[in-house]
């Protein structure tokens, strides 16, 4: 049986993550740079599959909005203390 990894990156995010991991990619693989391909590779990984392993550590989503409803929340809490 198959598990699916929950999504936690937005349509829109992912098209920038998987726009900037080929920036890196490319710019890593001219310069020469193994830490910028890597970067790079990984955007582009977690672009596809819609999943950031960081965002998940942090308990955010990007899908529907609800990373701004996220901020939004956590400003008015702090405006209220």
């Amino acid at each position: 049986m198959k598990k699916k990894v929950k999504e936690n990156v937005g349509i829109l995010d992912a098209f920038m993550r998987i726009t900037l991991g080929y920036t890196l990619l490319s710019m890593g693989q001219k310069k020469d740079s193994g830490w910028m391909t890597v970067l790079g590779s990984l955007k582009i990984a977690e672009g596809i599959t819609r999943f950031c392993p960081v965002l998940h550590l942090l308990g955010r989503n990007t899908v529907k909005g609800s990373f701004c409803k996220d901020i939004m929340d956590d400003i008015e809490r702090v405006m209220e203390d």
